[in-house]
């Protein structure tokens, strides 16, 4: 619960300080006082916008600082201690500051935090109900969250919202897939094309080379054919060839090596050179064997070096590269040829999804349809004590057409408030004072549920007064029974059942004006709710009929020890 609540130059604020405990305390004051400078100041801390219109005329900044006390079960401690670096200690505090600058601080627990983060602690911790909150009885999203929060399925919710998340990406993937399947198949066209004209040509390592070397080869194969057969024959096959010649002399030394041992290797030179002699003209021999001057054969030539250019100029401007996208083709069709498989697996996911989605939903929607009923009488029987004695509320769970994160229904409030008259959709037919006690009985049947600890109501009393507006304060004491109430109101019939009375008044100078707070004593109770009877005068009995209202009331003024500090 909220134990203390400071605020510095805030609207018409300078500084006050509160220190507040269980129960319900109310605040009053004159119409146009600033009551509800309060509850802008806890707005603050719940992550609300901030503007520096609300910092105080002359003030550098506006302050709001709290401290909430949290029991050890509490979902919060586990939030601040699940990744935030933040620790509560004794209790958690949390300020927020909003510079003319435009640029506000957060702390929480001491550390640096951000709106969000507020939201995400305080916003769960307090729960602030206006005049404008009542809309939010007529919003879509936040009726499903009313009856979420009777139901209390945080569990099926959790495992809703995550099962959407993945159904979600899983349709994702899918929808990827499917908006490729002409792309893909297009692709797959011209891949096969390509891979088979590669195919076709059977290109070969160093072709290229070799084919324009024969190319070089048969243009000039006369000229070579000329130059190797004299060549042969200046070697080996003429009379006076090399070879010969060389043998001749070989013989006539050869004599000699019985004269002296000297004229051996030379001989021997002599034969080694003869032997070379006679290899190389058999070379020029099998060269000229092999020179083709078919024409023919040189347009075959021609014709194959183009379509090696031609290959290769499309694929990377040499057969190396070509042979490597040959490669990349052939890798790149298989893992296409495995579409077929990947779209069957994602259609897969996208069918188990749906199927674990459907089955949360019909879970979630057969609760609801359940908790649905039990709320509908409990608003009801609280309607009843409220004065709407023939009213009825009925929480009608519908199905939408597709599933979403919180499931398949749809929330809506047909609201009949006389006898015999239909049910009718709350927002055509309410009035301000019936959407005020609407709204009272919903908190007062979500109050043992709801993660809040702090209650805060600002003028729901709206429209209504009398014996209504007693009942009103019973049942504001009935939810202060179990979780702290803070209700700003104009009533004494409401004012009468708090166990702290705060009041909020207005001063005023030539050159300043002023909102002064301060906590009532017993008897400056009586007075308090004396003016709320009977006006800015009260009479005698005004005067008697406050202490009767306060008799009545059966609660001990102060017994939830809250006082300016």
């Amino acid at each position: 619960m909220l134990t203390n609540l400071r605020v510095t130059g805030l609207a018409l604020l300078d500084e006050v300080e509160l220190e507040l405990g269980p129960g319900l305390t109310v605040i009053t004051g004159e119409t146009g006082a600033g009551k509800s400078i309060m509850v802008e100041a806890l707005g603050l801390l719940r992550g609300g916008r901030a503007s520096s219109e609300l910092i105080r005329d002359g003030a550098d900044e506006a302050r709001v600082e709290a401290v909430f006390e949290l029991g050890p079960d509490s979902a919060i401690t586990a939030w601040l201690a699940d990744g935030h670096d933040l620790a509560p200690g004794e209790g958690l505090v949390v300020r927020r500051a909003i510079a003319r600058s435009g640029r506000g601080r957060v702390h929480i627990g001491g550390s640096l935090a951000t709106a969000a983060d507020l939201a995400a602690t305080v916003g769960k911790l307090c729960a602030i109900t206006s005049q404008h909150d009542q809309q939010l009885l007529l919003d879509a999203e936040s009726r499903l969250a009313i009856l979420d929060a009777f139901v209390g399925q945080e569990g099926l919710l959790a495992e809703a919202k995550a099962a959407f998340a993945t159904l979600t990406q899983a349709q994702a993937e899918l929808g990827i897939f499917d908006a490729d399947v002409r792309s893909r198949a297009e692709r797959e066209d011209l891949l096969r094309f390509q891979l088979r004209e590669l195919a076709e040509a059977n290109l070969q390592p160093g072709e290229d080379e070799a084919l324009r070397q024969e190319r070089d080869r048969g243009r000039s194969a006369e000229k070579l054919l000329a130059a190797c057969r004299q060549g042969e024959d200046r070697l080996y096959a003429a009379e006076d060839a090399a070879a010969g010649r060389i043998a001749s002399v070989a013989r006539e030394v050869a004599a000699l090596t019985g004269l002296d041992p000297f004229f051996v290797p030379v001989v021997e030179a002599l034969q080694a050179a003869q032997a070379q002699i006679e290899d190389a003209a058999a070379a020029l021999a099998r060269y000229a064997s092999r020179l083709s001057l078919e024409p023919e054969r040189l347009a075959d030539i021609e014709e194959r070096l183009f379509l090696i250019g031609r290959i290769t100029r499309k694929h990377g401007g040499s057969i190396a590269a070509a042979l490597e996208r040959r490669a990349e083709i052939e890798r790149e069709l298989a893992e296409l040829g495995s579409f077929a498989d990947g779209l069957a697996a994602r259609q897969a996911a996208v069918a188990a999804a749906e199927k674990i989605m459907d089955d949360l939903a019909r879970t979630l929607g057969e609760a609801r349809r359940r908790g649905a009923r039990a709320l509908g009488r409990r608003i009801d029987e609280t309607l009843r004590d409220l004065g709407l004695m023939g009213a009825n509320l009925a929480v009608l769970v519908e199905d939408r057409e597709s599933c979403c994160a919180t499931g398949r229904d749809r929330v809506k409030l047909a609201f009949s408030p006389n006898p015999g008259a239909g049910p009718r959709p709350l927002d055509r037919i309410a009035s301000g004072g019936e959407l005020s006690r609407v709204m009272l009985a919903v908190t007062q049947a979500l109050a043992r549920q709801g993660q809040a600890t702090t209650y805060v109501f600002d003028e729901v009393d709206t429209g209504v007064g009398g014996g209504t507006a007693e009942v009103i304060g019973r049942k504001l004491a009935a939810i202060a029974e179990h979780k702290q109430v803070l209700v700003v109101t104009h009533l004494a019939q409401i004012a009468a059942f708090a166990d702290c009375h705060v009041k909020v008044c207005k001063e005023s100078t030539k050159t300043r004006t002023s909102v002064r707070v301060a906590v009532l004593s017993a008897d400056e109770r009586k007075e308090e709710v004396a003016r709320m009877l009977g006006g800015a005068t009260p009479t005698a009995q005004a005067a008697a009929h406050a202490e009767d209202m306060l008799r009545r009331s059966k609660r001990s003024p102060g017994s939830a020890a809250s006082r300016l500090a």
